[in-house]
């Protein structure tokens, strides 16, 4: 039976997996398993063992401290009160983010400077329609 303990670890491996561009295949491979044991750990379905933690953090190139960086804050409830000026903690470990900031840094510095400069604008801009739409709606 697993715990939230081990549904933060498995998210941490995921985090850091796709930030490093590998699949659950290269990862496996690496460590010497199946790609469905990866799955598993990075589901919570199964836990991961002090020996596997070690293997996997030298194959991600982090400390095994990585693997349990915030877990207090993220056990604590005033950390789970919604705040739209912090971003939710497992954004990075979501595919379309780590795209998106591969093709941000893959770009020369003019380019990222007017894509930011962009996407502040449109942030800005969608600021006064979300105010109405939270007075039109109930």
């Amino acid at each position: 039976m697993t715990s939230d303990i081990d549904l933060y670890v498995g998210k941490r491996l995921r985090r850091r997996r796709r930030l490093l561009g590998l699949t659950q295949q290269n990862l496996a491979e690496q460590v010497g398993i199946r790609f469905q044991q990866i799955q598993k750990y990075e589901c919570g379905a199964n836990r991961v063992s002090a020996a596997r933690l070690f293997e996997l953090s030298e194959a991600l190139s982090v400390p095994i401290q990585y693997f349990y960086e915030g877990l207090s804050e993220a056990n604590d409830p005033a950390f789970n009160d919604p705040d739209p000026e912090i971003i939710a903690p497992d954004v990075l470990s979501k595919k379309e983010t780590m795209d998106l900031v591969r093709a941000y840094y893959s770009m020369g510095e003019g380019p990222r400077k007017h894509l930011l400069d962009l996407a502040k604008s449109l942030e800005a801009s969608s600021k006064p329609m979300t105010a109405a739409l939270r007075l039109v709606t109930p």
